[in-house]
């Protein structure tokens, strides 16, 4: 199945799911912050259009309260969205990281972190080597 395509509002209920686990509408809005808190309509009308994406289900139904839980993981999300990233770059992931480094939002232990992914990512398949062309 094809992970759906979440808008920021989408992610910030996935996120409350991911952090509380099985909640009602009127809990994952009370996780917003009281600042800029959504009506709750809208709140309701987002859990339905993510239990139709399959972002999230319906486990139970208390008194008249349906419980949802998230449909799909927090690290499939993450993934979707990078890959999205890197679709609107061709791909690549060479300007991607020149900006965080630029921007200071990556460090040499982020640095460090990758070359030990990439080590891992060798030693787990050493006929697949890992591309050093920026892809």
């Amino acid at each position: 199945m094809a992970l759906p395509k979440l808008s920021k509002l989408e992610l910030t209920i996935m996120e409350a799911l991911w952090t509380k686990g099985p909640c009602s509408i009127r809990e994952i809005h009370d996780t917003f912050p009281a600042r800029k808190r959504p009506a709750y309509s809208t709140v309701q009308t987002m859990v339905y259009r993510l239990e139709v994406k399959k972002a999230l289900r319906r486990t139970k139904k208390i008194s008249t309260a349906f419980i949802f839980e998230a449909a799909v993981s927090r690290e499939a999300a993450e993934r979707k969205l990078v890959d999205d990233l890197l679709g609107m770059f061709g791909g690549g992931s060479r300007r991607i990281v020149a900006h965080l480094i630029e921007s200071g939002s990556f460090t040499r232990e982020d640095v460090r972190e990758a070359e030990n992914l990439i080590s891992e990512h060798e030693r787990k398949d050493p006929k697949e080597p890992f591309q050093k062309d920026g892809k």
